[in-house]
């Protein structure tokens, strides 16, 4: 006796369609939300930097 659950019963929590596609749709507005936080922060930076960041010398 393994002492644990059935193999029907061991699959934890499973999902609705309806639920599955919420999850989805979730995960890409926050991956939308990331990428959109990344790009303003690097738009900051080079502001910060001034437009003459790529003419210095090597």
């Amino acid at each position: 006796m393994s002492g644990g659950l059935p193999p029907d019963e061991n699959k934890g929590v499973v999902l609705t369609a309806e639920e599955t596609r919420r999850q989805r749709s979730r995960s890409v507005a926050l991956g939308l939300v990331l990428g959109g936080l990344v790009l303003l922060f690097f738009v900051v930076t080079l502001a910060k930097l001034g437009g003459n960041v790529a003419n210095r010398p090597l």
